[in-house]
């Protein structure tokens, strides 16, 4: 996945929403704080999922015992579910990355009108644990990811990965 992607969605989206609320800040509902926390939830899940299958996978590859002293046996990695890992990763990088740019956008506005707008203090707390709980989901994602990925065989010196056939 291409980072800069995930920049420049987040960058579109900020100014988007910037706008829309610039337009018709008064006519929103309130934002409550605890709006972006299913985010952070996600992201939770998923560094837990890719810490966890990480694990699965460096026991699988070292080709260690199922149980190691006072271990938990190690259950083989069903390809198919490091496939749907993989698109999960995906897919929440985006919805990451989107969410960052539009709670960007609720702080570009609220920012600078938090002395002059009651409402805007609270607003401004929304967008802030908005922004680390995007940023969470998204810094996950890439990180399960990344965990998902073939890793290049060392012995290769073509830099191709394991198990792909040279190219015609």
């Amino acid at each position: 996945m291409n980072r800069r992607d995930l920049l420049v969605l987040a960058a579109g989206l900020a100014v988007a929403t910037w706008l829309v609320v610039r337009a018709g800040y008064g006519s929103l509902p309130a934002l409550r704080w605890w709006l972006p926390v299913p985010l952070g939830v996600l992201a939770l899940a998923e560094a837990l999922g890719a810490r966890t299958l990480r694990a699965r996978l460096a026991a699988q590859r070292d080709r260690r015992p199922p149980a190691e002293r006072g271990s938990a046996p190690v259950r083989p990695v069903e390809p198919m579910l490091v496939a749907r890992l993989a698109v999960l990763a995906q897919a929440s990088a985006y919805v990451g990355a989107a969410f960052v740019g539009t709670w960007v956008g609720v702080l570009l506005y609220v920012g600078p009108a938090v002395p002059r707008l009651q409402t805007a203090g609270s607003d401004a707390v929304t967008g802030v644990v908005g922004v680390v709980c995007s940023a969470a989901l998204a810094a996950a994602a890439l990180w399960l990811e990344s965990v998902c990925r073939i890793p290049r065989d060392p012995s290769s010196s073509s830099g191709r990965h394991r198990g792909q056939e040279p190219s015609p």
